[in-house]
């Protein structure tokens, strides 16, 4: 079966993979401007240890999950809860998810590689104008942008592991880092980029509260892949020679650093062109600092290095976070795959066809619910909205809800039906030094205890906010 299925060639090839998969639209976007907001290097420390102690033990346990298996999450949980239905259905809700998220996120990478495209072809201009990203969004030309991801898509993954998803990793990262590096080198070189490097790089305090905590939380455990699915498939193409604790480490940094470069490349171009600009005033969210905010910063650029100058420099960003996109995008529509290959006994091109012909109807309507089609664009809605788009759903429903809720049971699966034993002989399986060390002592008395308390939290929190308009973080801290 292990052949069949494929393995990662070597410990950097899916080091590269999983990276690719842990670094996003969320670390290019999110992480710069949950800092800006949160108390600039206050909200990195507390993300750094939220990484290091929550996110991490639950990283390595989805890598032992699947490698223990050489399965997908149906077929792991099955196998480790000897055949239980109860947990089998809860590996499908682990299939399912990453499933759904693959098409809110296909949608925003149709939106990068439009943006990167109109800016190749001279359109910074209009990119910058205050409808620009409201007419993009509803335009025809979005469903010729779909075809062309899905078909990217499907040669990468019709490679298989070692010579599609492992091989690509292998080039679009070390590119996706050495142009944010340029990029940063670039902007730090502008007048005022002291201020935002100031503003980012500051530690403030006086901002942290019970909000700014659980963002951290929330930060760190989604920018990692965690509860997706991903790791857990990934890790069951790992040979037993593969350390999974220096692998676990590896990608951590690497996200990190990519997240952290972000914020060193976002923060000082936005207060190079806008120096008093205040917190309050940068978008919460990636759609709205990649797609409206950022393409007036690149304009505004044109007055110093000239219009091409400023059209190549948001060139180069879009393709950067186009790159990034699309390795978070195979990694997401790789678990639905390995489903129906281990599972339904089907092989991968034909695996492939079927999930990805899903996703495109799907897609469909997801693009259409921004104001082509009525009747996806104006759903009922909940939490105090009136309405809500097929879009929002998505999003409420499997990444801001479901995502902490798997966390939470792959801590309760290890825990008290795996059973740490089964967890530390895996891990010990390529680490001769983890048993006895401080590492298995800790995630042994917090896997099941302390880690899962956090992630409920999140989860609980997460479904009062967005379903009920109810923010007890506020309500508890003020």
């Amino acid at each position: 079966m292990a052949a069949d299925r494929g393995q990662f060639s070597s410990k950097f090839g899916f080091i590269f993979a999983a990276a690719g998969s842990a670094v996003g639209l969320g670390n290019l976007a999110a992480f710069p401007v949950g800092a800006a907001k949160n108390g600039g290097a206050a909200f990195l420390i507390l993300y750094l240890i939220f990484v290091a102690f929550i996110c991490f033990p639950i990283m390595i346990s989805e890598f032992g999950i699947g490698r223990s298996t050489n399965s997908n999450p149906i077929g792991a949980f099955k196998k480790l809860s000897k055949n239980n239905a109860l947990w089998t259905k809860i590996g499908g809700l682990a299939v399912l998810t990453p499933f759904m998220i693959s098409v809110f996120y296909l949608v925003l990478t149709v939106w990068v590689l439009g943006y990167f495209i109109l800016t190749v072809f001279g359109d910074l201009e209009y990119l910058a104008s205050v409808n620009a990203f409201s007419e993009f969004v509803s335009s025809p030309e979005l469903f010729v942008y779909v075809a062309l991801v899905l078909g990217v898509m499907f040669l990468i993954l019709n490679g298989g592991v070692k010579d599609g998803i492992e091989k690509t990793a292998k080039i679009l990262m070390p590119m996706l880092a050495v142009m944010l590096v340029l990029l940063v080198i670039f902007v730090l070189t502008l007048d005022n980029a002291s201020a935002g490097l100031s503003f980012y790089l500051v530690p403030d305090f006086s901002k942290i509260n019970g909000a700014v905590v659980s963002g951290a939380l929330s930060q760190a455990f989604f920018s990692l892949s965690l509860g997706m699915g991903i790791l857990i498939t990934y890790g069951s193409y790992l040979s037993d020679k593969t350390d999974l604790v220096d692998s676990a480490k590896l990608v951590a940094i690497a996200d990190t650093a990519i997240a952290f470069f972000a914020g060193l490349l976002i923060l000082p171009a936005i207060f190079s062109f806008n120096p008093n600009i205040s917190p309050d005033e940068l978008s919460t969210s990636s759609v709205g600092l990649i797609f409206m905010f950022l393409p007036q910063v690149f304009m505004s650029m044109s007055s110093v290095i000239g219009y091409f100058g400023a059209s190549l420099v948001a060139a180069i960003f879009f393709l950067a976070v186009f790159f990034a996109a699309i390795t978070s995008l195979v990694s997401l529509v790789e678990v639905p795959v390995a489903h129906m290959v281990d599972d339904k006994s089907m092989d991968r091109k034909q695996s492939l066809i079927k999930v990805m012909s899903s996703i495109f109807v799907i897609s469909i309507l997801a693009i259409g619910s921004f104001g082509m089609l009525d009747f996806v664009t104006t759903l009922p809605g909940y939490g105090g909205a009136e309405t809500k788009s097929f879009f929002d759903y998505i999003i409420d429903m499997f990444y801001e809800t479901i995502l902490p809720f798997i966390g939470f049971i792959v801590c309760i699966f290890t825990a008290y039906r795996w059973k740490f034993k089964g967890l530390s002989d895996e891990i010990a399986t390529g680490n001769s030094t983890y048993k006895g060390s401080f590492l298995e002592k800790y995630m042994n008395a917090t896997l099941g205890t302390i880690i899962p308390l956090f992630v409920l939290f999140v989860f609980i929190s997460t479904v009062l906010r967005i379903y009920f308009n109810i923010d007890i973080i506020q309500m508890m801290f003020g």
